[in-house]
């Protein structure tokens, strides 16, 4: 041994000796120590995640309630790095630390139960337009989120104070600390979203997110002698597997209209399909709107949908044998495709839909599999890869690929409605779905102010049933005035029935640029769209 005076081991009076003596339980806890500081970073990210999916059936996926969702775990966890880093120094005891983590899991594996009530109140509230108890209830789950955050953030820290020997590896120790929970988080933020989820669902996420960080906790308070806690966090964990198993046997959410037929989770979506009238309806995520409609005796829906078929309208004679082709972003159950088969006759159409299962309902439950739908090509992609990938050319293109409440932005801008432009015909058409309210039209001016960019002509048409706008761009010049020429001398049939629909009840009108251009750089739709429903909130409230 080294009789340098300066050596650290040769002077037992320095913190770090001092911190060797009142560490209990050094030499136990060492072999879960590790295990508990990857597993604290995985559950912590996992959580969050799996939260927004436990939220988004009734508060949606916006940048609103993200932001919330991000703000409070942040919040939790360094209210927990604060007071853990303070309770490390005063008891540098192993066994509160696994305490603490075994705490953690319980309340995380509580989190889907707990919820279930609260969320039920933020829809009755949204039924009553109560802003106040609709928000309220979203502060109450984000609320639930608080003890195993808080606990989660004392990892960490007590880590670093029980690893610590030697004042002079400080750096070190606090920096492989910091790693390791690091690639925890990494693995919490992949396992959860592409495994847990979509083969067990959100509620046994939350349950199988708990068990992993309980079980090395419960093994290290046995090993330090902490049995009568174990005992009792094990007790408390089978209760909570038995509750969590009855929570997740039944619907995620219940259906806002009609009847709950089938319900699941993607990668991307919570998806329903309701039964209504006879009608089969795709609700996705909060459910406040309808994605597609599947009437087997009724066509047409009144609806957004119904208007994609009269948008190459606009060109010179167009009619029934002028559109040869189509391809449409955002397939979604298929009821676009359906019209345009029925309108134009079976002329091909690629069907763009990023999210599998979706297509998979589509399938299902939407026809897609029908014989009179053979012309359809489905292709599971994202819409602006497929149009930089591919060098069709088609006479119509269509974009619906809401996620509500927005447009994604990248299929919104100047360049996107550029490349949508080099692959239509000479005198092929883009039709876009915009959403609005009955007086508010800002997103719908700001699409068509950009398109007015790239496209000759560019014309809005509003939905007759639904709070929506079609928007058209034309590839070569023309006219408003040959829209109502080419309805009138249509033969009689849906592209008709549609056509007379739009120009008693549509508004026809042209639109001009109105400044806005959303870019790449630069498109703010969620802001746009974040301040038409905090128009709509302030209006209810006022009411």
């Amino acid at each position: 041994m080294s009789t340098d005076p300066t050596s650290a081991a040769a002077v037992p009076t320095t913190p770090a000796a001092g911190a060797r003596r009142v560490v209990r339980g050094m030499p136990q806890h060492l072999a879960f120590l590790r295990p508990i500081v990857f597993l604290g970073g995985f559950t912590s990210i996992g959580i969050e995640l799996a939260a927004s999916r436990l939220i988004a059936p009734y508060f949606g996926g916006s940048t609103f309630i993200w932001a919330n969702l991000i703000g409070v775990t942040l919040a939790f966890l360094s209210l927990g790095y604060y007071l853990g880093g303070r309770l490390a120094d005063r008891f540098p005891d192993a066994r509160i630390l696994y305490l603490c983590t075994a705490a953690a899991a319980c309340f995380a594996g509580l989190v889907p139960i707990m919820s279930r009530p609260i969320l039920g109140a933020s829809l009755r509230a949204f039924d009553r337009f109560d802003v106040g108890a609709f928000y309220g209830s979203l502060l109450g789950v984000l609320l639930l989120f608080a003890v195993p955050l808080t606990l989660l953030g004392f990892v960490t820290p007590y880590a670093i104070r029980l690893r610590l020997e030697d004042v002079t590896a400080a750096g070190n120790t606090a920096g492989g600390i910091y790693a390791l929970s690091t690639v925890g988080s990494i693995a919490g933020s992949f396992l959860p979203v592409i495994v847990f989820i979509p083969l067990f669902g959100t509620a046994r996420t939350f349950l199988l997110l708990g068990l992993a960080l309980l079980v090395p906790s419960l093994l290290a308070l046995t090993l330090l002698g902490a049995r009568r806690a174990a005992l009792l966090s094990a007790a408390f964990a089978a209760v909570l597997i038995t509750g969590t198993t009855v929570a997740g046997g039944g619907p995620i959410k219940p259906a806002e209209r009609g009847r709950l037929v089938y319900e699941t989770e993607s990668d991307g979506n919570y998806i329903q399909v309701l039964e209504e009238d006879g009608r089969y309806l795709l609700a996705l995520n909060e459910g406040r709107a309808i994605h597609s409609i599947y009437d087997r005796n009724e066509l047409l829906t009144r609806g957004p949908w119904d208007y994609f078929m009269i948008g190459p309208l606009f060109n010179d004679d167009a009619g029934p044998d002028t559109t040869r082709n189509a391809l449409l972003i955002g397939l979604a159950g298929g009821t676009v495709a359906r019209q345009l088969t029925a309108a134009y006759g079976p002329i091909p159409i690629d069907g763009v839909e990023i999210d599998p299962e979706i297509a998979r309902v589509g399938r299902e439950y939407f026809g897609l599999d029908d014989p009179d739908m053979a012309n359809v090509n489905v292709i599971v992609e994202d819409g602006r890869y497929f149009l930089r990938t591919t060098d069709r050319t088609y006479d119509l293109i269509g974009v619906d690929a809401y996620r509500q409440p927005y447009i994604p932005f990248q299929l919104t801008s100047r360049e996107f409605f550029q490349e949508v432009r080099d692959h239509l015909t000479p005198e092929g058409v883009a039709v876009i779905n915009v959403g609005r309210t009955a007086t508010d039209y800002r997103l719908v001016d700001a699409i068509a102010s950009t398109m007015t960019a790239v496209y000759p002509n560019v014309y809005v048409i509003d939905v007759e049933r639904y709070s929506n706008s079609i928007v058209v761009g034309t590839n070569a010049p023309t006219d408003r005035s040959a829209f109502a020429r080419n309805v009138a001398t249509l033969p009689d049939g849906v592209l008709r029935t549609v056509g007379e629909r739009a120009v008693a009840t549509g508004n026809v009108r042209e639109a001009a640029s109105r400044g806005r251009v959303f870019t790449d750089d630069h498109a703010p739709v969620e802001l746009v769209v974040d301040q038409i429903i905090l128009d709509v909130a302030r209006e209810g409230e006022e009411r």
